[in-house]
């Protein structure tokens, strides 16, 4: 009786509650991302467990295929393939859900929503990649894509830079870790390698020409630079001790709480500031550039593009602001962008014009 609630084998095991530890693991790929990842994407502790999931990964692809090609003998261990596949599962599950959590802080969905919904839906589709997980065309191009994403801004914190050259030498990085790891499984497997070389090669290769048209066209966002803070006020003063006072409109309590502020009642004649906080890894310092644009019959149009220089290591993000006298009724953004055109955040906002000017409150940043 009791054989009936108890499999005899870790792979009936895994065959009766496959449904239940997809799920769990996937969970607890989210949760160790909760307890461990930090919201800064320059820690050691951030990039040593991203590390350690790609590890995993990479050992999960090797032990995979030696078995699945009979060059494991040992049945103790044979009888273990199935649980290879949950820790694999596990494993990118933790990698999906911290480059979502690190990439949505950076992004300015507006134009980086399509990556953005890319990774949630690696995410998300992760409970349904069990069965693929044994494919070794899937597993290689899951590996190289999670090994260009990490890659992508790992690099910059290690070297300081940010750019064009930067992403260009992650994808050349990734290209040859995964050169390396086909090359050390072709001296393992052979024969799985061969059996599904061209796949493997034409799926890294359109993976890596979607990167680069996703970096180029400013749809990835420009990690490891990120928006802390950003919104317009009636006046921003950089005080003596370091921080500033910001002076804006009371707000009700939903859009205080989502710190948003779509309307600027204006006193004809007054100026608009526009205060940011950008966070930037140690050692890291580049430069910013502010645009005003005007929405002029669906059309924005730039108006003043004003930069400044930034350093990073600040948690809060490096502050500043930026002011515009003159401004006009009707729709306003101020884009913070780098110098190489990528959108970090926006500041999108109305000019009312008012008789009177509105209520406002003090804070300090």
């Amino acid at each position: 009786m009791a054989r009936k609630y108890f499999p005899k084998s870790v792979e009936e095991m895994v065959l009766w509650y496959q449904h239940y530890v997809s799920p769990l693991s996937l969970v607890a790929g989210f949760l160790s991302d909760n307890l461990f990842l930090t919201k800064r994407v320059d820690l050691l502790r951030t990039n040593l467990l991203l590390l350690f999931y790609l590890l995993i990964c990479a050992f999960g692809i090797v032990a995979i295929n030696l078995i699945m090609a009979g060059r494991v003998k040992n049945l103790k261990i044979v009888r273990f393939a199935p649980v290879i596949s949950i820790f694999m599962q596990f494993a990118f599950g933790g990698l999906f859900s911290g480059y979502l959590s690190l990439y949505s802080r950076s992004a300015s969905l507006a134009t980086s929503w399509i990556f953005v919904i890319a990774l949630a839906a690696l995410l998300l589709g992760n409970e349904r990649f069990m069965r693929f997980y044994s494919h070794f065309p899937f597993q290689i191009s899951l590996y190289f894509g999670s090994l260009f994403s990490f890659l992508i801004f790992y690099l910059p914190v290690a070297f300081h830079q940010i750019g064009p050259q930067m992403f260009l030498i992650s994808g050349g990085v990734s290209l040859a870790v995964i050169t390396i790891l086909l090359m050390g499984l072709y001296r393992l497997v052979p024969e799985i390698v061969k059996k599904n070389r061209t796949r493997v090669a034409r799926s890294i290769a359109i993976i890596y020409i979607v990167f680069n048209v996703l970096y180029f066209g400013n749809l990835i966002p420009p990690l490891p630079l990120a928006i802390k803070d950003a919104g317009v006020y009636h006046s921003v003063i950089h005080q003596s001790d370091g921080t500033y006072q910001l002076t804006g409109e009371v707000l009700p309590w939903y859009e205080a709480y989502l710190n948003y502020n779509d309307v600027f009642h204006q006193v004809p004649g007054d100026p608009v500031y526009v205060y940011t906080a950008i966070f930037a890894p140690n050692d890291l310092s580049t430069t910013i550039e502010y645009q005003w644009q005007q929405n002029e019959s669906g059309k924005w149009v730039t108006t003043d593009t004003l930069t400044f220089p930034i350093l990073g290591g600040r948690g809060a993000g490096y502050e500043g602001y930026t002011v515009k006298d003159n401004v006009t009724a009707g729709d306003w953004r101020v884009n913070v962008i780098t110098q190489y055109g990528q959108l970090i955040g926006r500041v999108t906002f109305s000019v009312v014009e008012v008789s009177t000017e509105p209520t406002l409150v003090v804070t300090s940043k």
